[in-house]
């Protein structure tokens, strides 16, 4: 992880639309050097915050986006229903995600980590669904061998924006 600049959180902002609070640095940046995903705190405003990994790179969350809208999320829950090896693949990614998520937690916020240890990547209870192909995407580009992040990926024609969107932000 690379630590967060007061630029990358200018670009984060620009990007999301919104400001964050609970960023503790750049997991992945694109090729023109700017944040793509990000790791989060687990913890915001006090509450738990279960998705370490956010995608924040315009161009993917639009991309994802249109994925989602061609009903992806469900072909992905009927596929890691009935194919037992790439269930097991996933269980092992949000095992993976629960395990660096409580290594964040400060120890003022331990009350947290029953709570964070017991729901996958995003807060997902049930492994066999599917909440969101952005959650996916940024764990795997953030290093988890996601099997739903890398087939999001594979989809996924063009994976840099064309003129670094970001640099007017």
């Amino acid at each position: 992880m690379e630590r967060v600049s007061d630029k990358d959180l200018k670009v984060i902002h620009s990007q999301l639309g919104r400001s964050v609070d609970n960023v503790l640095g750049v997991e992945k940046r694109c090729f023109c050097g700017f944040p793509q995903v990000v790791l989060s705190y687990p913890i915001r405003d006090g509450k738990p915050f279960p998705t370490i990994h956010y995608l924040t790179c315009p161009h993917l969350r639009k991309e994802v986006s249109k994925l989602e809208e061609k009903g992806y999320i469900a072909k992905y829950e009927e596929l890691v229903k009935s194919d037992p090896e790439l269930f097991e693949k996933l269980r092992i990614a949000h095992e993976k995600v629960i395990s660096k998520r409580l290594t964040l937690l400060k120890p003022e916020d331990s009350t947290w980590s029953s709570v964070l240890s017991s729901v996958g990547t995003g807060g997902i209870r049930d492994w066999k669904t599917i909440k969101c192909l952005h959650l996916h995407l940024a764990d795997y580009l953030a290093g988890i061998d996601n099997p739903i992040g890398e087939l999001v990926y594979n989809l996924i024609e063009q994976k840099e924006c064309d003129n670094c969107y970001c640099k007017d932000f």
